[in-house]
């Protein structure tokens, strides 16, 4: 259940909103925003998510990270899901990330991904035309309001690396591949990074 309804379990959005600028000032003052990773509290898993569409084939994979308090890996998983569209690849990492969510017993979870409308229709319940869509809208519905607590979040690409880089990952996969407790050599020294709140700047 949302926090608005004083359920159990509740939902936050904290996504970086800039204000109202003209479109001088957008042309002309375009400051990178510094971006960073940021650790879960004390008794909470974190999960960055992430899906991947690789050009004209259409072929799409995902993947995901789980880290604790301290920043340390605990799980990542990398999957081909064939063709689709880079909305399917979003819904279809956050749902697979949330399966593996209760398969491991996580109660206190926090959620975030770099596709912000798709953050923002979590959020607000939002119903969908595309019946596809809205099937795994449905499944991560169902599952949200069973966690104890349960933040979902936007992040820009830059501080979701990790997540990209398992999502990247899928397309050299034949099916899921799961690491646990150590995560492969390619996603070290982002984890590493991360875990030291290295800040990257974005470019607008």
């Amino acid at each position: 259940m949302f926090l608005a309804t004083a359920g159990k379990s509740f939902i936050r959005q904290r996504l970086i909103q800039s204000g109202p600028l003209s479109v001088f000032n957008r042309s002309f003052h375009k400051k990178p925003i510094p971006v960073s990773w940021e650790k879960p509290e004390l008794g909470w898993t974190k999960l960055n998510f992430d899906g991947s569409l690789r050009g004209r084939t259409g072929k799409a994979s995902i993947g995901g990270v789980f880290r604790d308090h301290k920043a340390e890996f605990l799980l990542g998983y990398a999957e081909p899901i064939g063709r689709t569209t880079s909305t399917i690849a979003e819904l279809a990492a956050l749902r697979r990330g949330l399966d593996l969510v209760i398969q491991n017993g996580w109660s206190n979870v926090w959620l975030e991904g770099d596709a912000k409308t798709l953050v923002e229709i979590i959020l607000q319940k939002r119903r969908v035309k595309c019946a596809e869509v809205q099937k795994h809208l449905s499944h991560i519905n169902l599952i949200i309001p069973e966690l104890e607590n349960c933040i979902v979040t936007h992040i820009y690409r830059e501080g979701n690396r990790a997540a990209d880089k398992f999502a990247q990952m899928g397309h050299e996969s034949e099916r899921l591949r799961i690491w646990r407790d150590a995560p492969p050599d390619e996603v070290l020294p982002i984890v590493l990074e991360d875990a030291e709140g290295k800040i990257v700047l974005r470019r607008r």
